[in-house]
């Protein structure tokens, strides 16, 4: 990490001064983790000397996210890398800066003692966002497991993660996959004030990460989502590295303040709590890893994606220069 952020200072420090301040600077991105340093960004005045006006927009499912990038209605945007890849080979103008999420998915339970997908077999499974990225990953690596998603599971599809967390809460579903910071939500919710008398207990049962090593005999940590430079700034190496270097630095603010992070992240995340948001950061695998460093471990994600349903990422890998160099040249 130290060695990544020495790069991008030495990056800044030699590229001569912007001579004009863009008019407006549009960071977007989903109801997670990897919004928070975005959000921190903002509310730091971190990009001050980039644009006059820098804020932060927040997408609320994946159809919304694709008709910001085609139509660029941001400059940069936080997706999952496979939307990213798909966007890419269709044409988008866009350039992936980093990959930022490496482990946010759990099945929340109500059912305690529940480790592995194995122990799911037969029951009803609650998911948000159908055919992106969660639930990707679950059918992946369930077909690693062995099971067969339409005979040994109910897969029960809702519009977003909050949908599922409320169905959850109500004794609607026992079981459903959710993103952080939507899990710590859950559990706060479940044991704390009035709904606290009345939920049912629940309990973070399998770890789709750990899955992801066990089953894959890799480590256990997935390339999930990361931040995306459009049109507007893409092929603008200085720009580029001070996004860099802001989001590096704000993950690690945020990391290190973890509850003022939640204070800062719920005025733009409304449907989050800053105390949920603040307990996430404790769980939450985020490392800003440059694109170009993780391309390995995205394109193994690929080749996989590929083999079950080349739509998935466009239908075939993304070209080199989808991925920003860790050098800052275009």
């Amino acid at each position: 990490m130290l060695r990544r952020l020495l790069l991008v200072t030495l990056l800044i420090a030699s590229a001569p001064a912007l001579a004009d301040k863009l008019p407006r600077l549009v960071l977007a991105g989903p109801s997670s983790s990897v919004s928070n340093p975005l959000i921190h960004m903002v509310e730091s005045g971190a990009l001050a000397d980039l644009a006059e006006q820098v804020e932060f927009v927040n997408w609320r499912d994946p159809d919304q996210l694709r008709l910001m990038a085609l139509n660029q209605q941001a400059d940069v945007l936080a997706m999952p890398v496979n939307v990213a890849a798909n966007l890419y080979n269709r044409g988008a103008k866009l350039r992936m800066l980093n990959v930022s999420t490496w482990g946010l998915l759990w099945l929340v339970s109500r059912e305690a003692d529940l480790q592995t997908l194995d122990d799911l077999r037969g029951k009803e499974i609650t998911m948000p966002f159908r055919g992106d990225m969660p639930d990707i990953l679950f059918g992946l690596l369930a077909e690693r497991a062995g099971i067969d998603v339409r005979k040994d599971l109910r897969l029960r599809y809702v519009a977003t993660p909050i949908d599922a967390m409320q169905l959850l809460l109500m004794r609607r579903t026992d079981h459903a996959l959710l993103a952080e910071p939507a899990i710590s939500m859950a559990l706060r919710k479940a044991s704390e004030g009035p709904l606290g008398l009345v939920a049912p207990d629940l309990y973070r049962s399998v770890d789709l990460q750990q899955e992801w090593g066990r089953l894959l005999q890799r480590e256990a940590r997935i390339p999930q989502a990361g931040i995306a430079l459009m049109a507007s700034v893409k092929d603008q190496p200085q720009i580029a590295a001070r996004i860099a270097q802001a989001y590096a630095d704000s993950l690690q603010w945020c990391r290190a303040n973890a509850d003022a992070c939640g204070q800062l992240a719920a005025k733009h995340l409304p449907m989050l709590s800053a105390e949920a948001i603040a307990d996430s950061l404790a769980v939450a695998q985020m490392d800003a890893v440059p694109a170009a460093e993780a391309r390995d471990e995205v394109e193994f994600l690929f080749d996989l994606l590929l083999q079950k349903n080349p739509a998935l990422v466009g239908g075939k890998l993304p070209a080199e220069d989808f991925y920003a160099p860790a050098n800052g040249r275009p």
